[in-house]
């Protein structure tokens, strides 16, 4: 190397000669010996920032590795204060779980933070996936924290909520499960052949899409291939039917040529599109590093808002799209009544439901509604916790439009929450007394990061202490395991491909 670089070739040089200093850094682990000093050093100051904001949030997730050991990833959430209020999100690196029970979990990361010498008493925030291990409220990791520091309240993962909704929903159905299972051998027929790969490029501009097993909102792309492309790749299909020599292949095609052509696959494509489509928009905000619970909280209604109104609509209006799709394929607009399997009617004290002869409707019942419901019975049951956290911070952003005789009540109720031991992090009454002296704000209508950065311009930190307490506690809390996730691609990115 020191060929092509003159200031090393005058190094090696020097260190040839014997000239100069014995410390020549070219031993075989100097390098090893310069990132574990650069991590250190890395690490000294992220602790450092860490105790000058004092309140803090953990995020946790764990994956196996390459070596099939489990990987716990530790991520620390602040409010910044040097420049203006900034969240961060500071990963402390990977601690290796030998077993992954609540107890040991809950010891591994008590363990990490008293070396680095940050007091747990000052966290007020974790979140994590949904692993019994994890959120478990009698032997999880959050209810033994929770046991130390009561003050750490945990905080579901938003887009894992969305994630699971999504994936209940895929199940609640036969007609769900087997739709994604005709878009699974779609993908398989022409993924597994090069010259088959050619024939789809030939007629589709945007390709098909394979998905990954968890994140079931991410079956969007899979989804808006079909939709946008449902004749071509028909087309493409027949192609494969007419110029393939082996028989499984051809039967295969015309079998999915059929399905795709069909006004049932039809309707499903459309009604999992905008479903899909409603959820993956929400998720993708929820993942951002500055998420706000208020914020969250407010999205994850508003999606399930737009959910109830398509639950009255969204059903006709997928039939008027599947027309049109069917004009276009020229295939008929046409539902078929599925043959149901007969079987022995065992005796029992309630009738069964009447057979439905109307296809549509019978599809409506036992597929729309289904699916939809589902969904809004998951959204409904992981939004609850999520909505009691911000119900105790709430008074933070709704105080301008609350009486004085409420404002009290909700400021002696955040102010127990805020207590341990004893200690509280805040005043109620003068917290209260605060916020009604609060000057003129730009809205009435502010989140917590815009109130909290309003304070910091004017330079009302001191008048307000309360006020900037409780904001940047609220702000600290985390609304999604994202950060986690991202530090899991660098594993692998290391492990795997490195």
């Amino acid at each position: 190397m020191a060929k092509f670089d003159p200031v090393r070739k005058q190094h090696v040089g020097r260190v040839e000669s014997g000239a100069g200093s014995h410390t020549h850094y070219m031993g075989k682990r100097i390098q090893n010996e310069l990132i574990d000093s650069i991590s250190s050093k890395i690490l000294d100051t992220i602790v450092e920032e860490i105790k000058r904001c004092k309140y803090f949030s953990i995020i946790l997730d764990y994956t196996p590795d390459l070596s099939h050991k489990e990987q716990l990833s530790v991520i620390v959430r602040i409010v910044s204060l040097e420049d203006k209020p900034q969240v961060k999100e500071h990963f402390l690196g990977f601690l290796v779980a030998e077993q992954s029970t609540g107890e040991r979990l809950t010891l591994l990361i008590l363990k990490r933070l008293g070396e680095l010498n940050i007091p747990f008493e000052d966290c007020r925030g974790q979140s994590y996936d949904n692993g019994a291990n994890m959120k478990g409220e009698n032997k999880g990791v959050q209810a033994r924290l929770l046991q130390q520091n009561p003050r750490a309240f945990c905080v579901p993962c938003g887009a894992h909520t969305l994630n699971l909704v999504v994936a209940e929903a895929a199940k609640s159905s036969p007609d769900a499960i087997g739709y994604f299972g005709y878009l699974t051998k779609l993908y398989k027929l022409f993924s597994a052949s090069t010259h088959r790969w050619d024939i789809l490029l030939k007629h589709v501009k945007t390709t098909l899409k394979s998905w990954s097993e968890t994140r079931w909102e991410s079956r969007i792309k899979s989804v808006e291939a079909v939709k946008y492309q449902a004749g071509q790749i028909r087309e493409a299909l027949l192609e494969v039917r007419e110029t393939t020599a082996d028989p499984v292949v051809r039967v295969e095609a015309q079998s999915l040529a059929e399905e795709i052509g069909s006004y049932r696959f039809i309707i499903c494509t459309t009604i999992w599109y905008d479903i899909l489509y409603k959820i993956q928009h929400v998720s993708k905000l929820m993942q951002s590093p500055s998420m706000q619970l208020d914020v969250a909280v407010d999205l994850l209604k508003k999606t399930g808002d737009s959910l109830t109104c398509y639950r009255r609509t969204g059903f006709s209006d997928a039939q008027t799209t599947a027309k049109e799709m069917c004009e276009e394929m020229n295939v008929e607009s046409v539902l078929k009544q599925k043959r149901l399997r007969s079987t022995k009617r065992q005796f029992g004290y309630e009738s069964p439901d009447e057979p439905i002869d109307d296809a549509l409707k019978n599809m409506e019942i036992t597929f729309f509604n289904v699916v939809v419901d589902t969904a809004l019975s998951s959204l409904d049951e992981r939004f609850q916790h999520l909505e009691e956290v911000n119900n105790k911070f709430g008074v933070l952003i709704n105080f301008p439009t609350t009486s004085n005789e409420e404002l009290s009540k909700h400021c002696q109720t955040l102010s127990s929450a805020l207590t341990h031991d004893g200690q509280p992090d805040i005043d109620g009454r003068e917290l209260a007394a605060e916020m009604q002296n609060v000057p003129h704000l730009p809205s009435k209508k502010m989140t917590n990061m815009e109130l909290l950065t309003f304070l910091h311009e004017k330079k009302l930190t001191e008048m307000y202490p309360n006020l900037w307490v409780a904001l940047r506690i609220s702000a600290t809390l985390p609304v999604t395991v994202a950060a986690a996730e991202r530090s899991f691609s660098k594993l692998k990115l290391v492990k795997t491909y490195i």
